[in-house]
């Protein structure tokens, strides 16, 4: 399978750990299915898979508090239905009726080095290379499909395509067990989504990934 690499950075991340329930406190590092959101928004196709199997730390892991405003609503499903039949409705939120005030702790300053895999989708015949070329064109141009993001869209991430010509930074000379970690989420139901985890280590800044099939449910 064809392999690509990435450099992600930016100013904060959140990879938001699903055990906590109102306030958002992140992970570690980047979780494997954020990266693959990474590759997705330079190019997804339903013909297509991303296999994150590597994540590297380039920066040293700092955090920060914050406390933000949010809302604690959005414009139901029923309610476009019904706007959509009639031609037109009210699909607004008024933000200063559902304005929650929510802490957060954040990492900062970030930056990772991101290994993932291209494959087919089962039944999917054509050829490999084009889907190569065309995701290597598109990094390499900056182009994407939409903004990648750190976990939460806005946290917007800068990224760039790594080829054997880039000088690459070494990772941070860290090791540490992170615990249980969410790998991506199993569709093989898709209305009732299930999530997978696997035990994540840091071995000298480098998170290897085990394959999907592998993690725990």
């Amino acid at each position: 399978m064809p392999s690509f690499c990435l450099e992600v950075s930016g100013s904060f991340a959140c990879f938001t750990r699903p055990e906590m329930k109102v306030e958002r406190v992140s992970y570690d590092v980047m979780t494997p299915s954020a990266a693959r959101a990474v590759f997705e928004s330079v190019l997804w196709k339903p013909t297509i898979k991303w296999q994150v199997h590597r994540i590297e730390i380039l920066k040293p892991i700092r955090w920060i508090n914050l406390r933000r405003n949010e809302i604690s609503a959005v414009v139901s499903t029923r309610n476009v239905q019904q706007a959509m039949t009639a031609g037109s409705g009210m699909l607004g939120v008024y933000i200063e009726d559902e304005r929650q005030q929510r802490a957060g702790y954040f990492l900062r300053d970030v930056a990772y080095r991101i290994h993932a895999n291209l494959s087919l989708a089962i039944g999917c015949n054509e050829p490999i290379m084009k889907y190569t070329e065309m995701f290597a064109r598109r990094a390499s141009k900056g182009q994407c499909v939409n903004q990648p993001y750190l976990g939460c869209r806005e946290f917007a991430a800068e990224f760039r395509l790594v080829t054997a010509e880039t000088s690459p930074a070494s990772p941070i000379s860290e090791t540490r067990e992170l615990g249980w970690m969410l790998h991506d989420l199993d569709f093989t139901d898709p209305s009732d989504p299930q999530p997978r985890f696997f035990k994540a280590k840091i071995v000298n800044g480098v998170l290897q990934v085990p394959l999907f099939e592998e993690a725990r449910g």
